[in-house]
């Protein structure tokens, strides 16, 4: 039997998941043939604005599919329909300004796998919403899997319960480094000039202080960047009071470019690292594109990330408040 809730059918999609109770992602299709328009979803989001984020924070996914969303500008009057604010992403992935308030996803190597991450998870005003559209989905692999956060936390508690209260008393304490300029060949490959918005290294670092960032900077022009103490966990209103894992420990840990270590400077335990990342990638939900989606993701609740894939690819993303 077809479900229905307001103007949009109910459906499924491969690699869905029900996690205590709640169906990732939530999928809204058409309620018939012939309101799969833009127009018509538009209207529809706009008269279910309030319920529509209610879905999305009780689900943490909710994706839009079968509908005729073609382009950058479609997405963007899709983002605009909910009337919630812009936030300007600052990270190290290389993007680019396609309309208005849409922005290429990472354009790091397709060959690559950008890590599980919730979105600027060390910037003291993370969004709320990352919204993904897909105008060219991947012929093979490309895939944008998430975690349930709390689902993390619940498990590296029963397994490594005094480590991570020893962890999130101490706090934890990130370093990257960035180059003065973009260099696509990386994922991680965003110039601190770029991120910055400013080629003056005093602008920078007062916009840098102004995020909770500390700033040394290197003989080849490029920047040591140092963010902490951190929390390892985060509770966020009007979610169960799950203790979500609002952290890049894995993502960041030995890496080339970046460290993650406790605040006071010692090393996190190595089986610690390695033991979460197995978990994260257990918890996962492999979600595979198809032409015109339109995914929301409840950045409080989810990590997500993106497998690598032959080209040609085309995600967009929005962030919001």
């Amino acid at each position: 039997m077809e479900i229905s809730y307001k103007d949009f059918k109910v459906g499924k999609c491969e690699g869905q998941k029900v996690v205590d109770g709640e169906t990732m992602p939530l999928v809204l299709q058409p309620p018939e043939p012939n309101k799969s328009d833009t127009e018509s979803l538009i209207s529809a989001l706009k008269q279910n604005k309030d319920w529509f984020e209610q879905m999305l924070i009780k689900n943490s996914a909710v994706l839009l599919r079968g509908f005729d969303v073609k382009n950058a500008e479609d997405f963007n009057d899709i983002i605009e329909a909910f009337g919630w604010d812009d936030i300007r992403y600052i990270g190290p992935a290389p993007r680019t300004q396609v309309y208005k308030r849409i922005w290429t996803a990472n354009e790091g190597p397709l060959s690559e796998f950008i890590y599980y991450h919730h979105e600027m998870v060390l910037i003291k005003e993370s969004p709320k919403k990352v919204v993904l559209f897909c105008e060219i989905p991947p012929p093979e692999g490309g895939q944008t899997p998430f975690v349930p956060s709390f689902r993390v936390t619940e498990r590296m508690l029963e397994e490594f319960p005094e480590a991570v209260e020893e962890v999130e008393a101490k706090g934890l304490k990130y370093t990257f480094t960035a180059l003065s300029k973009d260099d696509t060949s990386s994922m991680r490959g965003r110039g601190w000039e770029d991120a910055f918005g400013t080629s003056d290294k005093a602008e920078a670092e007062r916009r840098a202080k102004a995020i909770g960032m500390d700033m040394e900077w290197l003989p080849n022009g490029g920047v040591k960047t140092i963010l902490g103490p951190r929390s390892l966990t985060k509770v966020f209103d009007g979610r169960k009071g799950r203790r979500m894992w609002f952290n890049t420990v894995v993502g960041m840990h030995g890496k080339e470019s970046s460290s993650a270590m406790l605040a006071d400077g010692t090393e996190i335990p190595e089986n610690f690292v390695k033991r979460c990342g197995q978990i994260i990638e257990e918890e996962s939900i492999q979600f595979k594109w198809e032409k015109g989606d339109v995914l929301f993701l409840d950045n409080m609740a989810l990590l997500h990330g993106r497998r690598p894939s032959l080209p040609p690819r085309k995600v967009l993303v929005a962030t919001c408040k």
